[in-house]
């Protein structure tokens, strides 16, 4: 019974989802305050009929329910317990009930925290969130109801994907949903904004705060997708410019042109335009993704989908909201005042560049993405575009922007004095291709263009914080006079510095591992050494273990640095007994922030074993300035002025005219 109260919530939900797609947009025209406030209330009803059928479904997973077709499908009674709730969105139908709960919670979020948002902008805005909410419970309800059950119940499950059963399942999906979804609030404002045919800094200020929310847990899921991959597979990559890993680099991409055009927005009243049209594009683009993934037009280890009706709903979808905004735009557009006016040489100015260089590249992204399913579609001609292009293509426009970030908030808005940042840049620079230079013959050479990606890498890094430096006068004031300035600096500004620092660690880590990694590709017997990064690998043979719902062959090694033992790493085969499905479990060691990677590959007559060990030196710091650029987010999330809507002046207050006689 309670499964069917789960599905007939989706049928509730769905109801307030087209109340409050019509009433509240009707009220905002007529100016009454009664049909806008059910915009509030329907937001509510939404969140809480679709978490409780999320909750009917996850507890169907936790029980291992196998009269659901869903939970039959991808669940096993086996599993521990963590896969078994993490499993309920490791498939199609489970996947999107999660990106359907996540954007009615950031609807919710929007009508809690957005007291100080005009009645009508947050009406029209919860409106355009359920008119996107009521599409995917449409979606859901007719291609992907997760609640179909089976008659009579099987006793056991098929059990889930064994790549998917990993910690990475708990965690990955979540954080990337929280940045996809959480890009339709800004959707939803440009939108709301262009009925209103109203645009300006307040509306910036608004919107700012939910794109920093959306960006920044999208860093956190590509990142935690990418090490997931790196470690899971055993490929011995951390990025491999899948089509599906694409899709969400993309909205990251425009995303951040958006975080900053909408602040050049919101300090000088200026790109409004181009604000609005990467608000539209960005959640556009997180609507391809979604696509992508569950149309079956990819085949990836990403994809979920192969049934076409899908695919096709999906793209009803993608036509209607993303031709639709595209067209209000283009209608609106023309009526908007571009706003404030500033010298090219300006911090500005600099945003712009931002923008364009983040635009294109996205552009380059999708189209390396798409041309070949467009090709396929047009000729029948199977191509494929793969990572020489894209590591052409886009590590050539990402130089001009490494070497401009750290100028960006060196210049004054409106007119900047490029000089005067130079003089206060180049020991910064002089610094940085010092260190490069150190780093790249600590680590025995290589390409000699590497010296100057690390010393961007490092530059990124040294130029965020010499900007704190400047900012807070040291140099020119005493000491205790600085650090109180610099203490006294609103938390966007750190916020700032570590975003920036942190996708310097980035870059230093690809440079170096990109650079300076060593891959070996050996038959071992028991007793053999081989030697990578300085280090002595002892291969010490196969052992049989049993998991929950696996079992598997561990191989063992020993690391030893001049003799001295170093620890000892396990790489292993599994074979998940349910789907007969084999998987191959790296073994990592850590040294710092470089790393050691095992992997086994076939076993060989005579007792050998094929194993391809990587070293891959700095690897780490791809991954750590993910972190730091997350801590730079929530950094400026915590920022006091940085709340989502803009004040509202107080009335004066009125006095009693008997007092005021007397004065």
């Amino acid at each position: 019974m309670i499964i069917e109260l789960g599905h007939y919530a989706l049928v509730l939900a769905l109801a307030a989802a087209l109340v409050t797609s019509i009433l509240p947009v009707i009220g905002a025209r007529r100016g009454d305050g009664g049909l806008m406030q059910t915009a509030v209330s329907g937001t509510y009803a939404q969140f809480a009929l679709v978490l409780f059928a999320f909750g009917v479904l996850a507890h169907a997973y936790l029980v291992s329910d196998f009269s659901l077709l869903n939970v039959y499908e991808n669940s096993h009674s086996l599993m521990p317990a963590i896969y078994r709730f993490s499993g309920v969105w490791g498939n199609h139908e489970g996947s999107m009930m999660l990106w359907l709960l996540i954007l009615v919670l950031f609807s919710a979020m929007v009508a809690v925290f957005g007291v100080n948002l005009p009645m009508r902008l947050k009406a029209n805005v919860l409106s355009v969130q359920a008119w996107v909410a009521s599409a995917f419970l449409l979606f859901i309800l007719l291609t992907s109801n997760p609640f179909v059950r089976l008659n009579p119940a099987p006793a056991e499950g098929q059990d889930l994907n064994p790549v998917l059963q990993d910690p990475g399942l708990a965690v990955h999906p979540p954080l990337l949903y929280l940045g996809y979804v959480g890009f339709s609030v800004c959707f939803s404002f440009a939108i709301a904004a262009l009925m209103e045919g109203r645009i300006d800094a307040a509306w910036a200020r608004w919107v700012r705060p939910w794109t920093l929310a959306a960006w920044t847990f999208l860093t956190a899921g590509i990142a935690m997708g990418s090490y997931w991959a790196y470690y899971e597979l055993g490929w011995g990559g951390w990025w491999f410019w899948d089509p599906v890993e694409n899709a969400s680099f993309m909205p990251w991409l425009a995303g951040t042109a958006l975080l900053h055009s909408a602040l050049v927005m919101e300090k000088r009243d200026a790109l409004k335009i181009w604000t609005v049209l990467l608000a539209i594009l960005t959640f556009s683009l997180s609507l391809l993704g979604t696509f992508l993934v569950r149309s079956g037009v990819l085949t990836s280890v990403h994809a979920f989908a192969s049934d076409p009706s899908r695919g096709i709903f999906i793209l009803g979808i993608l036509t209607l909201f993303i031709g639709g905004a595209l067209f209000l735009f283009m209608l609106r557009a023309p009526s908007l005042k571009t706003g404030g006016i500033f010298a090219p040489i300006s911090r500005e100015g600099a945003l712009v560049l931002n923008n364009l260089i983040l635009t294109v590249s996205t552009a380059t992204v999708l189209i390396g993405t798409l041309y070949p399913l467009i090709l396929d579609t047009l000729t029948g001609e199977k191509i494929s575009v793969g990572a020489p292009f894209f590591n052409l293509t886009f590590g050539l426009l990402m130089i001009p922007l490494i070497v401009a970030v750290p100028f960006g908030p060196m210049l004054a808005w409106k007119r900047g004095d490029l000089l005067g940042a130079l003089q206060r840049l180049y020991l910064v620079a002089c610094l940085s291709l010092l260190l490069g230079l150190g780093l790249y013959y600590a680590e025995n050479g290589g390409p000699v263009m590497a010296v100057l990606g690390l010393a961007a890498g490092f530059f990124l890094i040294f130029g965020a914080f010499a900007d704190l430096w400047y900012r807070g006068g040291f140099g020119k004031q005493t000491v205790k006079i600085a650090f109180r300035r610099l203490v006294g600096l609103p938390r966007s500004a750190f916020g700032t510095a570590l975003a920036h620092a942190g996708l310097g660690v980035t870059v230093l880590g690809i440079v170096a591992v990109t650079t300076f990694q060593t891959e070996k590709v050996v038959e071992m017997k028991p007793g053999d050494t081989v030697e990578a990064g300085g280090y002595a690998l002892t291969y010490d043979g196969l052992r049989s273990a049993k998991g929950p719902n696996f079992t598997e062959d561990r191989g063992h090694f020993t690391i030893r640095q001049g003799g001295v033992s170093r620890g000892d790493v396990w790489s292993s085969k599994r074979l998940y007994t349910a789907r007969r499905m084999p998987t191959t479990e790296a073994g990592i060691r850590s040294f710092g922030l470089s790393q050691l990677y095992v992997s086994l590959g076939d076993a060989m007559e005579g007792g050998g074993m094929v194993v391809r060990i990587w070293w891959k030196p700095w690897i780490l710091c791809i991954w750590g300035g993910a972190l730091v650029m997350m801590l730079g987010g929530f950094v400026s999330l915590s920022d006091r002025r940085l709340r989502v809507g803009a004040p509202r002046r107080k009335p004066a207050p009125v006095q009693p005219r008997g007092l005021e006689a007397a004065e």
